[in-house]
């Protein structure tokens, strides 16, 4: 629904994926691009939102939250602190309060582990400037990777493990490093995939400055053709 990083341009949205699972939407980060749920999802389900961080460009989506219609239960998955981010940002005067929301939001905070509600997932820490996870998905038979706002580390192999698919950020252009703001460039994404042994390989959250067009994301796949597939807006990838 959203595949930038940091602001919206003319080439998407900021970051949210929807997977749509038997039993639940699943929406990957609340960026820009969550304003398109009620186009793609069924919200008779049961909706889960799972955020790897606070970064505004993760979150600020959820002011949308109140025009939504959900029929079942919302759950928001998120690290430690995430009950108090919520309240912090869906609030007056910037927006309608989160106890406003005419349907019922539960939050839950996880730390790195396995865990079994509302399904089978995992969650790591991943390198970053600030506490940022990334999630391992099982469902209807089907595994996803998660990787998004990290640097180059053991635990995105780890989440990537054999899975059928990894959703990894591409914020940086080849050739670039930072220990500050720690991001993937499409090599290292690539990287991961060898040593996890994933199967597919999607690259989102294009930095909107360092990839104005989408010719820049273009480039990439033609660079490693067979080998990758770059995320646009809208782009369906059935499992």
């Amino acid at each position: 629904m959203g595949t930038n990083g940091w602001y919206d341009t003319d080439t998407g949205n900021t970051l949210s994926i929807l997977v749509r699972a038997k039993d639940f939407n699943v929406v990957l980060d609340a960026g820009g691009g969550l304003h398109k749920l009620d186009r793609y999802a069924d919200l008779s389900k049961p909706t889960v939102i799972m955020l790897s961080h606070h970064h505004l460009d993760h979150l600020i989506g959820l002011h949308q939250l109140a025009r939504f219609r959900f029929k079942d239960k919302v759950t928001v998955v998120g690290i430690m602190g995430t009950h108090t981010a919520l309240h912090e940002l869906l609030r007056e005067p910037y927006s309608v309060p989160l106890a406003l929301i005419p349907y019922n939001i539960e939050v839950l905070e996880v730390k790195e582990g396995l865990h079994e509600r509302p399904f089978n997932f995992h969650s790591r820490l991943l390198y970053h400037s600030s506490p940022c996870l990334g999630y391992r998905l099982e469902l209807d038979g089907v595994s996803i990777a998660f990787c998004t706002d990290t640097g180059p580390c053991k635990n995105t192999v780890e989440l990537a493990r054999n899975v059928d698919l990894l959703i990894a950020e591409s914020a940086f252009r080849s050739g670039e490093r930072s220990d500050l703001w720690p991001h993937l460039t499409p090599e290292d994404a690539l990287d991961i995939k060898k040593q996890s042994g994933a199967k597919r390989l999607v690259l989102t959250h294009f930095d909107a400055y360092k990839y104005p067009t989408m010719r820049d994301r273009e480039e990439i796949e033609e660079r490693y053709p067979g080998q990758l597939m770059v995320s646009k807006d809208d782009m369906i990838v059935k499992l």
